[in-house]
């Protein structure tokens, strides 16, 4: 999708449709909601911008513009009316003059996805209209701490609850490194090699998901002792263990965690695999030829895959839609 480059008069200030990028949790689906370790990276294969409409549209993008258009005005006046409770200061007059001049998100992250599209329109938002926002350059761990509170406030129009990270991911565009709720910093990930013969990647379900109703899921799964057990003593270990290796760039370690994490989410975390995916899912850890988690929430959107041989395993995903996002 062509994002428009160029600025554009505005009703406070100019305009530059800056991009927001998508993001992807690589580790830490659910266990930051416990307090264990995250990592999520930003991903620019998918990105938006605030722009304004354009009368050279095509009629079907004219409608997708108004559809956004329409749901930006909504939001606006859920934080006028919410400003009491919202620790951020947003200037709500200049977006809703903004949003009356056509002000749209325009958009290639999809919806129900798991890889940022609420968390990207609430960072251009943020950016844009908030007063006296925390700056993105040089920014303190204190301050992402602070910052990741406030766009959970603003994110939480569209998930009832929302911990802050896809926002903040969005905003900061860097990779962040989640220790505990009150130690999160950036933090630099290995290159990818162009060459490289292993792979992270995404494979599509094709299926929308709900986070909300995901998440209920889980936590009436942890009223089960056992359930609590697991995810204290495997997967929260487990997960650790992989952002420690891929951090450190070692390959065979990161496999055999991701191997032992599928097993473990393949068996106690069955409401958030798509039946449809399944079987495939199982085939990876029989084969040993790639390994699948959740990307997120699960249920639907993208779900993740490692693997050693990229090329042997498009031959046997051959039909699912699957895109590289890191190589090594």
């Amino acid at each position: 999708m062509n994002l428009v480059q160029e600025e554009v008069g505005c009703s406070q200030k100019e305009m530059k449709s800056k991009p927001y990028t998508a993001k992807i949790l690589l580790f830490g689906e659910y266990g930051i909601i416990k307090d264990a370790m995250g990592l999520s990276i930003p991903y620019d294969f998918y990105r938006g911008a605030l722009v304004y409409k354009d009368d050279k549209m095509s009629e079907e993008k004219s409608r997708e513009a108004d559809v956004s258009n329409a749901a930006l005005g909504e939001y606006c006046r859920w934080i006028e009316e919410n400003k009491d409770s919202l620790t951020a200061r947003i200037d709500t007059s200049s977006m809703m003059e903004d949003i009356e001049k056509g002000l749209y998100f325009d958009s290639s992250i999809p919806l129900g996805y798991g890889v940022g599209s609420s968390g990207a329109v609430v960072a251009a938002i943020y950016d844009r209209y908030a007063i006296n926002p925390i700056s993105s350059s040089d920014i303190s761990s204190q301050d992402i701490i602070c910052l990741k509170g406030i766009l959970g406030e603003m994110e939480g129009y569209f998930h009832g609850k929302s911990s802050g990270l896809d926002p903040l991911i969005c905003y900061l565009n860097l990779p962040i490194l989640i220790r505990s709720s009150s130690e999160i910093d950036t933090v630099g990930i290995p290159s990818s090699s162009d060459d490289g013969r292993g792979a992270i990647f995404l494979l599509d379900t094709g299926i929308k998901h709900s986070t909300g109703a995901l998440i209920d899921v889980f936590f009436e799964k942890m009223k089960n002792e056992g359930f609590r057990r697991m995810i204290r003593e495997e997967f929260t270990a487990l997960s650790d263990a992989c952002i420690d290796a891929f951090l450190s760039s070692r390959n065979a370690s990161l496999m055999e965690n991701v191997r032992k994490l599928s097993r473990v989410v393949y068996e106690h975390f069955s409401p958030m695999i798509p039946s449809t995916m399944k079987k495939l899912w199982k085939k990876g850890l029989e084969t040993d030829a790639y390994y699948l988690k959740l990307c997120g929430a699960g249920g639907g959107g993208f779900m993740l895959g490692f693997t050693e041989d990229f090329g042997k395993t498009s031959q046997m995903l051959e039909g699912y839609n699957i895109q590289p996002i890191y190589r090594f």
